[in-house]
């Protein structure tokens, strides 16, 4: 806002009358396949798709001309609507994030997106407000303006203490402080995030659609079909390996591109407002300020496959992050697949100790134990018994039931890993919960950060003795939880925590 007129209401950038088709029309291309399928019948097929491209493009535009904003004193509010006029404010105090993304489109022209978010969560409607189509400079402006909290200025002295006092010069102002900053050599953990083949098959899902929609067959195509004949006389596992090979360097390359296209020029900092800030990207450049006093610990987290070359990334838990996108399209990702120890350092130096990280656990003892070989044996079992009953009775695939059979070794694999990553702490004031096994995490939360307890206990656990304590947070996934713990240590953990909340419920000798 300009200082002239501080409460005003302003349009976002004109340059947005350029993306704003080129963002609607993708999304209408089924309502303008339909115009054109229906004019066909009455021979007026151009005619119907030209009307319903003009819809299309006005309802665009009006987006610009109905999309206004003001920044206020105490909030925030963004107005938008045609048909149906909507406001949305958020109170400045209620501001957790501030997130600031670039595609393409809006990098060629200067322009930007602003997300304002608040301590709710993403899947939430109404969390917070969005900006598309500031210009650059403004984005940052608005950025340092809404979370790098700077002091004010100094008073003028007075006319009568002028003689008595000197007015000192402001200090300056501490540089900001680097966490972390992309290694190339970050790039070999790629092909360990199982994101390529994601990639790869949304590439291979889309052609397949493409070419079905144009009535193209494979098999009426020559070098399709001579690949078909030359791959159906040859050995089956000499196919089976080529294919596997093929596939593998296909995944290898899309996680590599997908790796450098996301956390391009990826630094991570301190500033001196009490913020962190994150930014990153090639094509589309994204930076996420987040304020140090919305953020209430840190999670490590090491999927299977990174964990085997020990990689692990970085998640912050905090308020007002898009934790529900998933931690790598949201902005809760500190660190991207890096070496493990260079995520434990990190984590460290955002949280201000490195004790939850490497603290060791209290083991939940031999009824947990009995608990992952049961739940893991009997799932594969049933599993197994399903597939034998279904190949009986309707005749499926019999080799289904016996590679159940075959694969029944990896389930105590499996129990085991999970037991051997389950364990918990308090340590420095934090909640550290840790477990999982295709994905296994350890989350540190700071007690201040704990809203509430939920200790609940199913049939099961009510018969070992155990329970799942699970501490609620407006914060990163809201809920952690301490699984198949002992009744009497879950109370413990809550009462250590926060002192007097789980009293009533505590046993006193009589």
């Amino acid at each position: 806002m300009t200082a002239a007129d501080p409460g005003a209401w302003r349009r976002l950038d004109r340059r947005m009358l350029l993306i704003h088709p080129i963002q609607e029309i993708p999304r209408a291309l089924p309502a303008l396949l339909a115009a054109f399928v229906a004019g066909n019948g009455s021979g007026q097929g151009l005619i119907w798709s030209a009307a319903a491209l003009a819809i299309t493009l006005a309802f665009a535009f009006s987006r610009w001309f109905t999309t206004r904003y003001r920044l206020t004193e105490d909030r925030a509010e963004v107005s938008s609507g045609l048909f149906r006029r909507r406001v949305r404010a958020v109170s400045r105090d209620r501001i957790r994030t501030v997130d600031v993304t670039a595609r393409a489109m809006h990098r060629l022209l200067g322009l930007a997106r602003v997300e304002i978010g608040t301590g709710r969560s993403d899947r939430e409607e109404g969390g917070g407000v969005r900006l598309d189509g500031l210009t650059a400079a403004e984005a940052a402006t608005l950025r340092e303006e809404l979370l790098h909290r700077r002091p004010q200025a100094h008073a003028v002295p007075s006319d009568a203490d002028a003689d008595a006092q000197t007015p000192l010069d402001a200090p300056a102002e501490p540089p900001e402080i680097e966490l972390a900053r992309l290694d190339s050599a970050w790039v070999r953990y790629a092909p360990f995030t199982l994101s390529g083949v994601v990639s790869v098959g949304v590439v291979i899902g889309f052609a397949f659609n493409i070419l079905n929609e144009a009535g193209f067959d494979l098999e009426d195509w020559g070098p399709a079909r001579d690949l078909a004949d030359s791959l159906g006389h040859a050995p089956v596992v000499l196919v089976a390996v080529a294919l596997a090979a093929l596939a593998l360097v296909a995944v290898v390359i899309a996680s590599t591109v997908g790796y450098a296209l996301s956390f391009w020029d990826f630094r991570l900092t301190r500033h001196p407002g009490g913020t962190l800030h994150v930014s990153r990207g090639l094509i589309t450049t994204r930076a996420t300020t987040i304020e140090e006093r919305r953020l209430h610990g840190a999670e490590i987290s090491e999927p299977l496959l990174l964990r085997m070359v020990a990689g692990a990334r970085l998640i912050a838990i905090a308020t007002g992050l898009r934790v529900g996108r998933g931690a790598e399209r949201g902005g809760s990702l500190l660190v991207p697949p890096a070496p493990r120890g260079e995520v434990q350092r990190v984590a460290a130096e955002v949280i201000g100790t490195a004790e939850p990280l490497t603290c060791p656990l209290v083991a939940h003892g031999p009824r947990a134990r009995a608990r992952r070989y049961t739940r893991a044996l009997a799932g594969w079992a049933l599993l197994a018994a399903a597939l034998a009953i279904g190949h009986w009775a309707i005749g499926g695939p019999w080799w289904l039931p016996v590679l159940a059979l075959v694969l029944l070794p990896i389930a105590p694999l499996l129990a085991a890993d999970r037991y051997r990553n389950l364990g918990h702490a308090v340590s420095g004031g934090r909640l550290v919960a840790a477990g999982g096994s295709l994905i296994r995490r350890r989350s540190a939360v700071a007690a201040e950060g704990i809203i509430g307890w939920n200790v609940e206990r199913s049939f099961f656990q009510r018969r070992a003795g155990l329970a799942t304590l699970t501490a609620t947070t407006a914060a990163g996934e809201q809920h952690y939880d301490v699984q198949d713990v002992e009744i009497g240590e879950a109370l413990r953990v809550a009462e250590q925590l926060l002192p007097g909340l789980t009293e009533p419920f505590l046993e006193r000798p009589s």
